[in-house]
């Protein structure tokens, strides 16, 4: 028997729900139809007055969660898609980040994006904003790439006392399965090598961890030995664990899904360039989205994101120089 990605995630919140009476879930639709995208499923009958259904409005569903956290509340507030986010933002940077800095008080929220591309979603349901909500502190920004990770980073978010920004990919929610759920996991701000390599390291996360590990089997039928970290979490950032790789391998590139402007990969080649300048023996790269909204057309979708051909072909060059 196998658990999917979004399972897990569904799994997560029910082992919230039963260990935890200060834990509710709100978001539109999350009750008796169980999500957009069914991560809810069946948790408002299990959960009765636990599991509410919200009015089409990110803003307040965002706030009616900041005051329950300031009474003492543990919300999981679910966007039908992260995109939607963009019209709870001032609640969420303005209002949750900064909330124990003014007061503190704590808001221990737990905000679930579903993020990323899928074929056909369009611009409007496709988007990558955790380097958005990373630019602000006081937040927490996660980003499972594994079933695993889905469900036990899921629960540490929970738990957590500050505001958490949880983005889950909706291509991995029944792409990828795992045997069963963890019984440990690592601490969040962790980062995890994916694939143990020499020659070059890439660093990504979400589902281009999968993109990522694609084409380090190719290019290891050429030869090259090529290291993944799959960051796990955005921000915090685990600096140590990428310059520790780098420092095996010399070489550095980044994906991500997000556009590039400003974005994860541009930290984290900052980041490399600041504190491990001395360990790169070809200059840091980049492979992001291009930079243009989403497009809708599957074929055009495909182009628009990075892609295991692509980030070889970007490693390859880099190997070169």
């Amino acid at each position: 028997m196998s658990i999917t990605y979004l399972e897990a995630i569904r799994e997560a919140q029910a082992h919230a729900l039963r260990d935890d009476p200060r834990v509710f879930i709100y978001g539109q639709d999350v009750g008796a139809f169980g999500g957009a995208f069914k991560a809810t499923k069946n948790l408002a009958k299990e959960y009765p007055g636990r599991v509410l259904d919200a009015p089409i409005s990110e803003d307040a569903i965002v706030g009616l969660a900041v005051g329950a956290a300031i009474e003492g509340m543990r919300p999981i507030i679910e966007m039908q898609f992260a995109d939607f986010s963009t019209v709870g933002f001032n609640q969420i940077v303005n209002q949750a980040a900064t909330l124990f800095w003014r007061t503190q008080v704590s808001c221990p929220i737990t905000v679930r994006l579903p993020f990323g591309g899928t074929s056909g979603s369009g611009p409007f349901h496709s988007q990558s904003l955790e380097a958005i909500y990373a630019h602000y502190p006081g937040l927490v920004v996660l980003t499972p790439a594994t079933v695993e990770d889905a469900y036990s980073m899921l629960l540490a978010a929970v738990a957590i006392d500050d505001p958490v920004v949880f983005c889950e990919h909706k291509l991995l929610y029944y792409h990828l399965k795992a045997d069963k759920l963890p019984s440990e996991a690592l601490p969040i701000g962790k980062a995890r090598i994916a694939r143990e390599g020499r020659d070059l390291t890439i660093v990504t996360y979400s589902a281009m961890l999968y993109e990522a590990i694609d084409a380090a089997k190719e290019l290891a039928t050429e030869g090259w030995e090529i290291e993944v970290v799959d960051l796990r979490s955005v921000k915090p950032l685990d600096t140590d664990t990428i310059v520790a790789s780098v420092a095996r391998t010399g070489r550095l590139l980044c994906v991500g899904e997000a556009w590039p402007w400003g974005g994860v990969t541009a930290e984290v080649i900052a980041r490399v360039t600041a504190e491990g300048y001395g360990l790169l023996d070809a200059p840091p790269q980049r492979l992001n989205a291009k930079d243009t909204p989403v497009p809708y057309h599957p074929n055009l979708w495909a182009a628009h994101r990075p892609t295991a051909r692509s980030v070889a072909a970007a490693a390859r060059n880099l190997l070169r120089q």
